[in-house]
């Protein structure tokens, strides 16, 4: 246990910053911008305190609070993080910032705009802080209000019906992993995700789910499958996992793109740390059950994403999609990673490349759809908000600058060496290739469609013909150039020495996967 509460002052901290925006900047528009971009600089400092203190030696969880809450019903005030913790905290400051950079041309409401931004980043922190699934689950279904309202104010002229349908799918997912989980609490009294863990490791949580709710027509593995399905649903739409998309590229399209940022760069990956967290541990039984239907899931995520964005001509729906593409990989290693491979060592070292690759390649998608993102607002309040692939050419020519820090991030996403991309990619096919490799030779077609897609980019928006419309576009100002600068820097040093990341997290990744005891 910690004698200071770190991750509770953590968690706090952009609420009280939500209320001085409201309370001191709700009539004047630069303080509320100024003061909201403080608090999220004071939570990026915390952060990096938090992992200057962290003990990456260790793969046991730190800076633990447990205080009881709901004693009836086995709810605590649970917190703690391990090296997965740490990253998705690490990657919540670093993106809120951006999207708050990015939102900086907002008008309308500018108080309640950075208010609720900050709001939901207390709840992406007390998601990958909490450790009881009450009190969890009141940060997964809390980051709904403030997004939801984020999109359909701030949105385009689409942007109610993108907010409903982001807010429908996302709940019916909640609803189905709600329902799982209470059947588990009604057979086990348990809510805390170290205990349920434990419980699915020594082989007693499902018997005991199945001898409190025996359902007659339903055989024990039936029961089994119906609670992970559960599960898995409310996780699958957030990330999301094809079929259950489909809300995302309305929603990315139609926000602001500062929102567009926080949703891609970090409540995308709530989904992820579902997978990590709470399926892999609990559920790691079950998934072995059906993984061949599960990596067909994470081939098509990656391949029909991939091509659905080299259809499209808006460069924020280029990018949604691209984000679905990224993220697919990550759910292909995990649901490697559940392979029964027998306890071979060889195999085993190759669980750990392909988990170490998913929390790295968390981190870099997070960094550079973010900053990718970021590009794109700059585009549009430059051009009255333009975004299209044939608005543009030869802006390479007028705006060099621009052009070649945009350049790098595109680079980064296509996954080039010396990058931040590389790394991360490289592990996950690394260790999945001799895991499943039908599903990693398949999974490949996504590589090849993403470079056209991003080399389209190029040549289209970049490249070619100057359009005189932008003969006088202007460049990065000096301000702006200043602000790009640590994120591209980041891109160069997480590329070059991904230890930096690997360094803190190989510990988790090992303790993770050695859990899964097949």
């Amino acid at each position: 246990m910690s004698a200071f509460p770190w991750l509770t002052v953590l968690t706090a901290l952009p609420v009280a910053g939500a209320i001085a925006v409201l309370g001191f900047g709700s009539r004047n528009k630069a303080l509320a911008r100024r003061l909201a971009l403080g608090f999220s600089f004071l939570a990026l400092a915390l952060t990096i305190l938090l992992w200057c203190r962290f003990d990456s030696t260790s793969g046991a969880l730190q800076f633990q609070q447990q205080v009881a809450w709901i004693a009836a019903l086995g709810v605590e005030y649970h917190v703690g993080i391990d090296g997965l913790g740490l990253l998705m905290l690490l990657l919540t400051s670093i993106v809120v910032p951006i999207g708050m950079l990015a939102s900086w041309q907002i008008q309308e409401r500018v108080g309640l705009y950075f208010s609720l931004m900050l709001l939901l980043q207390t709840c992406l922190f007390g998601t990958f802080t909490a450790l009881n699934f009450f009190h969890w689950f009141v940060f997964w279904e809390l980051s709904l209000i403030p997004a939801f309202f984020l999109i359909k104010l701030w949105g385009g002229p689409r942007s109610t019906a993108a907010a409903t349908q982001f807010l429908i799918y996302t709940m019916v997912g909640s609803i189905a992993l709600l329902l799982a989980f209470l059947a588990i609490f009604l057979a086990t009294g348990k809510f805390d995700f170290i205990d349920l863990a434990q419980l699915a490791q020594s082989g007693h949580l499902m018997p005991t789910v199945i001898a409190k709710l025996a359902w007659h027509r339903f055989t024990p593995r039936h029961v089994a499958l119906i609670l992970f399905a559960g599960a898995f649903l409310g996780f699958a739409v957030k990330v999301p996992l094809i079929p259950f998309h489909t809300w995302l590229p309305s929603a990315y399209t139609e926000a602001p793109t500062g929102t567009t940022i926080l949703l891609t760069g970090a409540m995308s990956k709530m989904g992820l740390y579902g997978f990590l967290r709470i399926l892999l541990p609990i559920f790691g039984a079950q998934m072995q059950l059906v993984l061949t239907p599960l990596l067909w899931l994470a081939v098509a995520t990656i391949v029909l994403s991939a091509y659905a964005a080299l259809a499209q001509k808006d460069l924020k729906r280029i990018f949604a999609y691209s984000s679905i593409n990224h993220l697919g990989y990550c759910l292909l290693a995990i649901f490697a990673v559940v392979k029964f491979t027998g306890g071979d060592a060889d195999l085993t070292a190759e669980k750990y490349a392909a988990m170490n690759g998913v929390f790295l390649q968390i981190f870099n998608h997070a960094l550079t759809a973010a900053t990718l993102f970021w590009f794109v607002a700059i585009l549009e309040k430059r051009t009255g908000g333009l975004r299209g692939l044939n608005d543009f050419g030869g802006l390479r020519k007028v705006v060099p600058v621009f052009t070649g820090l945009m350049g790098i991030a595109l680079f980064s996403s296509l996954g080039l060496p010396g990058l931040n991309g590389f790394v991360g990619e490289f592990l996950i096919f690394k260790g999945s290739f001799p895991l499943v490799t039908w599903a990693t030779s398949l999974s490949v077609l996504g590589l090849l469609v993403t470079a056209i897609f991003i080399l389209g980019i190029l040549q289209r928006v970049f490249s070619g013909p100057l359009n005189e419309k932008w003969a006088i576009l202007p460049d990065l100002t000096t301000v702006e150039r200043l602000s790009l600068a640590p994120a591209i820097a980041l891109m160069f040093v997480v590329g070059l020495y991904p230890q930096l990341v690997l360094g803190f997290v190989n510990n988790t990744v090992i303790q993770i996967v050695q859990q899964l005891k097949f």
